[in-house]
């Protein structure tokens, strides 16, 4: 018998160390050669790790959390004479394209022996995560998905049927859990910490009168049917925002703090806030300035659900000049966005609704929705941010304006 040393590969652009995701393994554990192990975090993704050998797990480097780097030991396994030598002459294992989010592909994990144990648990990580928190042995759960697959909606009915016991409801209340901020979690906290730090932030609101682009979205999705994309509101934002950055090409910038330097781009990608089951994630529409309304109405829905769904690429989740955010129904009336960095401008959008206006002097029922944004007051003045969304309005109360050639 002998030991085999796992050590942490390169990751990719110029990663020098990783973040400890989450361990599929244990020490004790048997694993197989190419088992996923565990995910290791880089800024944009999670990246799982194959076994490179067969073997007998003998320690790992960390909890998740811990920082490793590229080049250090990551699992020592005891393996065979023969399994050592073949590991020794073997071609570094390739670390595969990462889905960028931290829910990539599925992965066995060894259970422990028994009845209910008898079969891989194939899930995700972030099943995994949540099944962990709510102190759930996932080999009592029944897959759905491909193969016994544990899906996310497998995990919740069982949830859901444990909580109609009123043990279970009795215990919950008198017991906390513990959540160790890792990952894309802590990568959040950290980047809105260094923008409300570093960023004076000036926050404009206006209403707009909605009512006009409302009956031409309407009209437009009713007239093709089921032929092309469901027009929302963001694609007419959008292609708004590209005119009036024109006008203000301030605002289509990042802020170099290593340089010093303000990077005003000619294109305009735009990064499209997104929440999903791991938190805020940004993909970016790239030069909306070229796009079609129905192509760019495409990209949006496009991005957005890879960026849900796990199937988002690194990047494509890198590169923004300018960020839209919405919270569609929940948008309220005002909210105070946070600068997406190294950018200097982020548009919010809040709710739509319908109430009473003065309109020469007579009360009418219009769709009135506000736009709360955020400026880099070192970088946008208070009158050329206020003058920026005043356009923006011009163009979105009369939407013809959005169409006609410059």
């Amino acid at each position: 018998m002998s030991d085999y040393i796992f050590k942490l590969p390169d990751l990719g652009e110029g990663t020098v160390e990783s973040e400890i995701g989450e361990w599929f393994i244990k020490v004790g554990d048997q694993v197989s050669e190419e088992d996923v192990v565990g995910t290791m975090m880089t800024d944009k993704a999670a990246v799982e790790l194959s076994s490179p050998v067969s073997g007998k797990v003998l320690s790992l480097a960390g909890e998740p959390g811990d920082v490793v780097a590229v080049g250090a030991p990551l699992v020592v396994f005891e393996t065979g004479a023969n399994g050592a030598a073949n590991a020794a002459d073997a071609e570094p294992i390739p670390v595969a394209e990462p889905a960028a989010v931290p829910e990539p592909v599925a992965a066995a994990v060894p259970a422990a022996p028994g009845p209910e144990h008898d079969r891989k648990i194939v899930t995700s990580p972030a099943v995994r995560r949540r099944a962990k928190e709510a102190g759930i042995d996932l080999a009592s759960v029944p897959g759905s998905g491909l193969g016994g697959r544990i899906v996310r909606q497998d995990l919740e009915n069982f949830l859901n049927g444990q909580a109609t016991a009123p043990a279970a409801i009795a215990e919950a209340a008198d017991t906390t859990s513990e959540v160790k901020v890792i990952g894309l979690r802590r990568l959040i906290a950290e980047r809105m910490t260094n923008a409300k730090r570093e960023i004076p932030h000036f926050s404009y609101v206006e209403e707009i009168d909605i009512t006009a682009l409302e009956a031409l979205r309407k009209h437009l999705n009713e007239k093709r049917g089921s032929n092309g994309p469901r027009l929302t509101l963001l694609p007419f934002l959008s292609a708004a925002l590209v005119k009036a950055l024109r006008e203000y090409p301030q605002c289509n910038t990042t802020y170099d703090k290593d340089r010093e330097m303000l990077v005003r781009h000619n294109s305009v990608h735009l990064g499209v806030a997104t929440q999903t089951n791991d938190g805020l994630k940004v993909p970016v529409v790239r030069n909306v300035e070229r796009r079609s309304m129905d192509d760019l109405a495409n990209e949006i829905v496009r991005v957005s659900d890879a960026a849900r769904n796990n199937t988002i690429k690194r990047d494509e989740l890198s590169g923004s000049t300018i960020t839209i955010t919405s919270l569609g129904k929940l948008g309220g009336i005002v909210s105070t966005p946070v600068i997406n960095q190294p950018e200097v401008a982020i548009i919010g959008v809040n709710r739509a609704v319908q109430r009473p206006v003065v309109i020469d002097g007579q009360i009418a029922v219009r769709l009135m929705m506000n736009l709360s944004s955020s400026f880099d007051h070192r970088f946008v003045d208070g009158y050329d941010a206020a003058a920026m969304i005043q356009r923006i309005r011009e163009m979105l109360e009369h939407p013809a304006m959005i169409f006609l050639p410059e």
